[in-house]
């Protein structure tokens, strides 16, 4: 199963400068909870507002130039780490992906990412965001994981794609944190 997990303001808002647009530990709280254990597929520009890979999670990175991440962190602190495999450089490389080591994978497609997350996952597939790859992923997700923000947000460069085809609501719980009010609901189709 793909899902898709965000938290959008009233007007489908996620975010400003690639940063979001509230605080609200609950939130980081279930998404922690939802994604532990699975795969999970990012862009790029999400992957470096969060600055690593997420730990207990297969994480997956969707960018165009596999070759310029491959450069731009191929010498980079947090992969150092990475195991040993077919490249001096110590990752796998392949015409549309990266392979770091078995939780850290760098994909030329969201297509691409989706075939690899399916050999690797037997439940379910999160993808996490930014905007233009909740636009792309929309049409293969099976359920919504929505924290639905009760404000809106006039200065928000970034938008979830429309989801009015995502009809069943099979989890609604309302929420508050200080003085935002939020609701967590899951949607199928």
């Amino acid at each position: 199963m793909i899902s898709i997990i965000a938290a959008i303001g009233k007007n489908r808002e996620l975010g400003k400068n690639n940063k979001l647009l509230w605080y609200i530990p609950e939130d980081f709280k279930r998404f922690k909870e939802l994604t532990s254990g699975h795969v999970i597929i990012m862009g790029r520009k999400t992957y470096e507002s969060i600055g690593k890979p997420l730990p207990n999670r297969v994480n997956i990175i969707v960018t165009r130039d596999i070759k310029k991440f491959e450069i731009r962190n191929s010498k980079s602190k947090t992969n150092s780490n990475f195991q040993n495999s077919n490249n001096q450089n110590g990752f796998e490389f392949r015409d549309s992906y990266l392979e770091f080591n078995k939780n850290f994978v760098v994909c030329s497609s969201l297509e691409i990412a989706i075939k690899k997350a399916k050999r690797l996952e037997r439940n379910e597939i999160f993808i996490i965001g930014g905007a233009e790859i909740y636009k792309q992923g929309i049409k293969y997700a099976d359920k919504l994981y929505l924290t639905l923000v009760d404000k809106e947000f006039p200065d928000a460069d970034a938008f979830f794609p429309d989801y009015s085809q995502f009809k069943k609501i099979v989890f609604e719980e309302n929420h508050a944190s200080g003085n935002i009010k939020f609701k967590f609901v899951d949607l199928t189709k």
